[in-house]
């Protein structure tokens, strides 16, 4: 890259890395994102089920249109019963009555039971669907680094997933039963308006589909006022939740360093760090009450209105003796279902909103993990480290520039060939980038310039200063990657002997959070003993046995030597320490590219 080009894009390096999140914010329409999720779901294994399942929804809301249709006939006949006091057409109606109300009733309970299941099952897709784009190598900590997007991840994916897919099933079902019901009732309705006249002097005249207009006209009035109250609990739903995870990364994270907190004494200045961001999420809460609050008074008073509107419209064919009392309840009733249908949108303004705010975190999230593995340039005027595959083990660095913040990390002696069982010291100060360019070779930091020509087959191991132990039995933490069960107890209680850790060795299948339990010395012991059991071609340190003594240290990196004669170590350590270099015929020297930075 040019001196002039590449000072530019470092002068706005620190913004763009800690920005890049932000940059990847979806912003497509709810269309968009809803095909793009479309496609993803028809291409799983979940499909057919969720297609089954809401299938059934289907049938048992159509069935129950019908239904509905057969009661609002109903009423017409029970109420003439009434007004013509027929007691033996009353009987009979109230029977009808009851053979029509346990058939609904069973339509209802049957869609309860099928909404809840079409709930568990998108849950089940969608959060599968993302775990799997974020869990793909390298991405969950790539994101890390995206900025505000890669800050609380687990909120999107889990509390988000679970929110979206309840208020889309419970949104898109009760859209295609309102959709439903108002084809089945405008016909109805339409039918019925004939009965409604209209009297001046001598002239009568009737209105075809007076009703529908009346019904089509009252809903929309209400609905375009529901919209432009609410649209505002959008924003205001988004912020929430960013702050909602914003407050629970924070106690996690007090939660997870209490004891650095309680020996420094930090409770007080905790508490005030999340009183401020508790602070936050109560005063967006106190703009989505108002917010609420103003929407109510529209949907409120709509609902209200509702009971009489209906009634005033047709009032004019039922004092004029053009239609019965029964009749009138039927007109009323098909009006109900029809307006009822239209103000959908009226009763749910809050609840679009709230799922729009959701779909806009999810698919942000979605979105960045489908771009954040982009070879070459990622369109922000960062290049990216170009990884290929050499056809015999050799590990290659040529022309590489890993890029920090501010400025550039490179290899003092140029390019590196290491050849299979060679043992390699790469030493650097302090702060200088060692850690980011031992990255850099795992694949997780992609910025920069350069090439990485990775052996074949591979067959890498890298060991960080503080090794990730899973959850659960020490066994497992052991094995990982591998599965637990792929080690057998002889074996793993000989890897802990060997590491010196024989004390652990009844406590295999002892379930703990072990990042708590041991001591880091202990965790790195942990470390190379899974190395001992994995037994790696390609072994990569950095400052894996810091928390040792240099004896011990020592001692370990003898055990992995020994225990496999041609494995490649390549350790990463700081340029006071030579302690280790009589292991390591060969060593290099990591620099920051100072004379390209100024």
């Amino acid at each position: 890259m040019p001196d002039a080009p590449r000072r530019a894009w470092r002068g706005g390096r620190r913004a763009r890395m800690t920005m890049a999140g932000d940059t990847a914010r979806a912003t497509r329409g709810p269309g968009a994102q809803l095909l793009a999720l479309w496609r993803s779901l028809r291409a799983s294994a979940a499909r057919r089920r969720i297609v089954w399942t809401a299938s059934g929804i289907l049938f048992t809301i159509g069935a129950n249109a019908i239904g509905q249709i057969r009661l609002n006939a109903w009423q017409g006949d029970f109420y003439d019963a009434l007004e013509g006091r027929k007691l033996d057409e009353f009987l009979h109606q109230s029977l009808v009555f009851v053979g029509i109300v346990a058939v609904l009733l069973t339509l209802v309970v049957s869609q309860t039971w099928l909404t809840e299941t079409l709930k568990l099952r998108l849950r089940d897709w969608l959060t599968g669907d993302l775990l799997d784009r974020w869990l793909a190598p390298g991405r969950a900590y790539r994101l890390r680094l995206s900025g505000e997007i890669g800050r609380n991840p687990d909120q999107r994916l889990h509390a988000d997933a679970q929110h979206l897919t309840q208020l889309t099933a419970g949104l898109g079902i009760g859209l295609v039963q309102s959709s439903l019901l108002l084809v089945s009732f405008v016909g109805v309705l339409w039918t019925l308006s004939a009965n409604v006249t209209f009297h001046l002097g001598d002239r009568s005249f009737g209105i075809p589909g007076y009703m529908v207009w009346c019904a089509l006209g009252y809903s929309l009035a209400g609905s375009l006022l529901a919209w432009a109250v609410g649209r505002p609990l959008v924003r205001i739903d988004e912020t929430l939740y960013a702050s909602e995870a914003d407050l629970r990364y924070g106690l996690v994270h007090v939660s997870e360093s209490s004891e650095g907190v309680a020996l420094y004494r930090g409770e007080a200045d905790e508490r005030a760090r999340l009183g401020l961001r508790l602070a936050t999420v109560i005063d967006v809460m106190r703009q989505r009450a108002w917010g609420l609050a103003q929407l109510t008074w529209v949907t409120s008073g709509y609902g209200w209105l509702a009971i009489v509107v209906p009634v005033l419209v047709a009032a004019p064919g039922y004092f004029m003796g053009d239609i019965s009392f029964g009749t009138l309840m039927m007109v009323v009733g098909a009006f109900n279902q029809v307006q009822s249908s239209l103000r959908w949108f009226v009763d749910n303004v809050a609840t679009i909103a709230d799922w729009r705010a959701t779909l806009l975190r999810v698919m942000a999230l979605r979105d960045a993990l489908e771009t954040i593995d982009e070879t070459g340039s990622d369109g922000d005027g960062r290049p990216r480290i170009r990884f290929t595959r050499n056809d015999r083990p050799v590990l290659e660095l040529v022309g590489l520039s890993v890029a920090l913040r501010e400025d550039d990390v490179r290899i003092a002696e140029g390019d590196l060939r290491l050849e299979r069982g060679e043992r390699l010291l790469v030493l650097g100060g302090p702060e200088v980038g060692k850690s980011t360019l031992f990255r850099a070779i795992a694949g997780v930091w992609p910025w920069g310039e350069g090439e990485i020509r990775l052996p074949e087959p591979d067959g890498m191991l890298f060991l960080p200063n503080k090794p990730y132990l899973p959850p659960g039995p020490l066994r497992a933490a052991l094995a990982y990657p591998a599965p637990a069960d792929s080690i057998e107890d002889a074996r793993a209680r000989g890897a802990l002997e060997s590491v010196g850790l024989g004390h652990r060795a009844e406590d295999l299948d002892e379930k703990e959070r072990w990042e708590s339990e041991l001591g880091l010395d202990e965790q790195q012991r942990i470390a190379f003993a899974r190395a001992l059991l994995l037994r790696p071609a390609w072994l990569f340190l950095d400052d894996a046995g810091s928390a040792l003594g240099s004896r011990q240290r020592r001692a370990l990196i003898e055990t992995l030597t020994r225990d496999r004669p041609d494995m490649s170590i390549i350790a990463f350590r700081r340029d006071d320490d030579s302690v280790d270099a009589t292991l390591f015929p060969r060593k290099v020297h990591v620099v920051r590219d100072e004379a390209e930075s100024a």
